[in-house]
């Protein structure tokens, strides 16, 4: 699985990759020259008083030595640059295929498991390319050669030397097989902390208003302990190798001295002919460890490039029309025929023959209790999931046949709890609009009764993530300003007045109602006052509609809406 996914992304640094190789062969030729050397240095040498030799061989090891700096150098380098265009690939490629799924795929996959593909599980691609880069070609490239200048030195002896690489390889491929299904459960575990912090931080001031400090740190506390026990067993059998290769080492090392001291005593062998080959032990023993490292890295990257893969492949339920209608003649008729939507392996769906008309200068009330589908039915008209049964048109083009952006500027939403970005208050309201003018953007704040502490804090104002610095109330006011500036044809209105005050929503009622006079208004809400001056209401209930009318007509022959009437208080409604 990794081979495959490094192979198909790292295409773009196939030139930097075979520059790489190369570097990474010429240091390690060097590398292996030097203990050769050194061997012809003692016995040509220094056995012989040879100091004209000495000197000639040193200035060689010298230069050598210079070569594998330099390469060496230029290899890290290399590898640095590869891994982290690398990284930086695969998150851009990752967030786009975020931005491309449904909200049905993003539920399904969660939040806090995006966040950690996303970030954690490519920064472990990205650390196992480094590293396979900088250390596991060379040591690869190392154990090959030191094995083959091994069996230059001396045949007999160099078999011991295969059998040490041979007992550490298999002693090690068994280690590495039990870390991949740890690794697997370690992302879990990531994902699972992920959620809690996210939930604990969104919901602290619930957490604390019901006293439950104590059963969250517990909850944390078991995921944090999983996480624990898991990286745990992981770390003692990382921390295992190495002390198998070590034995097996020092055992093989000592058979190696004890022939070879045979061997030179008996004449078959040089002094410095066993001075190499400790040396080239050394370096594979070295090689190999850094190699297993490599791959002990490499069993928690191939799970997070299956993780990683998981999104790049998933594929949205709602996908673009292959041949889009790209211009509407009149933007503005709204028109739901039969309009049913469920989610998969639910008991029923949550809507359920939906039909409704909405023209140019019509105001439309969805009123509902609580679970009803009134967001639902906004979700469906902006193309968030796609109906499984029915129509929904935008002056008589399908949803689903239209190009995503002309939908996006035809249709104007308003959520019930409005999102601001960080930045400022005018990179917030030119979002859906970068064009915009100061002028209209003054227009919209005045519109939306948010000009009078925009003037107070300025159009540069900054404003935090989530517009955590400001109240509800002026959230939603500059959310409604936000759409105001795009001019959509169609706005839809998700009970967008929930945190204002009664005075300050019946002046933006009375704003709105003279600046969308020409346009398609569909508004959500729960308050059968709030649907009094609106042309048509619909009514659900459940996923049904049990009254379609005007206020007057449901309020005379509806039991429901009267129902629903005489719960809440009308005579405080804003009429």
């Amino acid at each position: 699985m990794l081979i495959g996914f490094l192979k198909t992304h790292l295409r773009p640094y196939r030139r930097g990759l075979v520059a790489l190789l190369v570097l990474q062969l010429i240091q390690t030729v060097a590398t292996l020259l030097l203990p050769t050397l050194n061997a012809a240095v003692i016995d040509h040498g220094i056995l012989t008083g040879d100091v004209e030799y000495i000197f000639t061989i040193g200035a060689v090891m010298l230069a050598v030595a210079v070569v594998q700096i330099v390469t060496a150098a230029g290899a890290v380098v290399f590898a640095a640059r590869c891994a982290a265009g690398l990284g930086r690939d695969l998150r851009r490629r990752v967030f786009r295929a975020v931005l491309g799924l449904s909200a049905r795929e993003v539920g399904e996959i969660g939040t806090p498991s995006l966040l950690t593909r996303t970030v954690n599980d490519v920064q472990q691609v990205q650390t196992i390319v480094l590293t396979t880069a900088d250390v596991a070609v060379s040591a690869v490239i190392m154990c090959l050669g030191g094995v083959v200048l091994a069996v230059l030195q001396d045949v007999a002896v160099s078999v011991v030397v295969v059998a040490l690489v041979v007992a550490v390889i298999a002693s090690l491929t068994v280690v590495l097989g039990r870390l991949s299904p740890f690794y697997a459960r370690m992302q879990k575990s990531m994902d699972r902390i992920n959620h809690l912090l996210r939930e604990r931080i969104s919901g602290v001031r619930v957490i604390r208003a019901f006293v439950r400090d104590d059963h969250e740190r517990a909850r944390f506390d078991r995921a944090n302990d999983e996480l624990f026990e898991v990286s745990l067993r992981v770390g003692r059998i990382i921390a295992a190798m190495p002390v198998v290769v070590m034995i097996v080492m020092n055992v093989l090392t000592v058979v190696i001295i004890w022939v070879s001291g045979r061997r030179i005593d008996a004449g078959d062998m040089q002094l410095g002919a066993l001075t190499a080959l400790l040396s080239y032990v050394t370096l594979i023993i070295v090689s190999i460890i850094m190699a297993v490292m490599v791959f002990t890295e490499g069993s928690r990257a191939a799970v997070s490039a299956g993780r990683i893969q998981e999104v790049l492949d998933a594929r949205t339920s709602v996908p673009a029309p292959e041949r889009p209608v790209r211009e509407l003649p009149a933007p503005g008729h709204l028109e739901l025929r039969g309009a049913t939507f469920g989610h998969p392996g639910a008991e029923k769906p949550v809507l359920r023959d939906v039909d409704l008309v909405v023209r140019p200068g019509q105001k439309v009330a969805i009123l509902g209790s609580i679970g009803s589908g009134k967001s639902t039915l906004l979700n469906l008209v902006l193309r968030l999931y796609d109906i499984t049964a029915g129509h929904i048109r935008v002056h008589g083009v399908d949803v689903r046949a239209l190009d995503p952006a002309v939908l996006s500027q035809t249709v104007g939403h308003v959520p019930q709890q409005p999102h601001l970005f960080s930045g400022t208050v005018a990179s917030n309201l030119r979002f859906g609009r970068p064009d915009a003018t100061d002028a209209e953007l003054w227009h919209a704040l005045e519109v939306a009764q948010a000009r009078e502490f925009v003037e107070r804090i300025g159009l540069d104002a900054p404003v935090a993530q989530g517009g955590s610095n400001l109240s509800g109330g002026q959230r939603q006011r500059l959310a409604i300003a936000r759409t105001l500036v795009r001019r959509p044809g169609i706005y839809l209105l998700d009970d967008c007045f929930s945190a204002l005050d009664h005075g300050t929503e019946a002046r933006l009622r009375a704003a709105l109602a003279t600046e969308l006079a020409d346009a398609t208004v569909l508004l959500v809400t729960q308050r059968v006052g709030a649907a009094e001056d609106a042309d048509h209401v619909l009514l659900l209930d459940d996923g049904h509609v049990v009254g379609s009318g005007t206020p007057a007509q449901l309020s005379r022959d509806n039991p429901t809406y009267r129902e629903i009437a005489l719960s809440q208080p009308v005579h405080q409604e804003i009429r």
